[in-house]
């Protein structure tokens, strides 16, 4: 046990890491929601920017709205994306530009060190789909403010992601009633 203690390094605490969570399965958004529950416990400031997703169709935005004001205070949430979800055939010149809008407020984020944590859900989607150019997220996020923690969400996963982050979670289905005809639910899916 001794032994443990003289691995632990009390910087590792006041250092920010580069989180992935990625795979065909589900819960990659909401392991980061959890994430973001968990620092706005602590008094972070947290920052969720929402890649392809738009609309008040989502039980989180909900429940983030009506949290406690002084929880409130510490979340800023950004939607860059539209009503309907955005696949490589249905994509629009709109989806294009709020989510490369949604990309150029992330980097002025980090730029600026607003935030201890921010999450970039689904940004793995925007870069897969050929939107955010891979090689600008990965210079971003190897030079950004050393104490904040960045988590990126979402299929897909560019090698060159993987290869920048500290973490990599790959969710991977099991088992998923999807495959007997079960559409997303409200309050489970969104």
């Amino acid at each position: 046990m001794d032994k443990d203690k003289t691995l632990y390094n009390p910087e590792w605490d006041e250092h920010g890491y580069i989180q992935v969570y990625t795979g065909d399965g589900k819960g990659k958004t909401t392991a980061s929601l959890g994430l973001a529950m968990r620092a706005l416990g602590r008094d972070w400031k947290v920052i969720l920017i929402m890649f392809t997703k738009g609309g008040n169709k989502y039980g989180e935005l909900n429940s983030f709205r009506n949290l406690s004001e002084k929880i409130q205070k510490n979340l800023t949430i950004y939607q860059a994306g539209t009503e309907h979800i955005v696949y490589s055939n249905s994509i629009t010149d709109e989806d294009r530009k709020i989510i490369s809008d949604g990309w150029k407020k992330a980097k002025d984020i980090i730029q600026k060190n607003e935030c201890h944590l921010l999450i970039l859900d689904e940004l793995n989607i925007a870069i897969s789909l050929g939107i955010i150019d891979v090689n600008d997220v990965v210079e971003t996020i190897k030079n950004k403010p050393d104490r904040m923690e960045i988590v990126i969400t979402g299929r897909c996963a560019n090698k060159k992601i993987i290869d920048a982050a500290h973490l990599v979670s790959k969710i991977e289905p099991v088992k998923h009633y999807w495959d007997i005809g079960v559409s997303a639910r409200k309050g489970i899916e969104f």
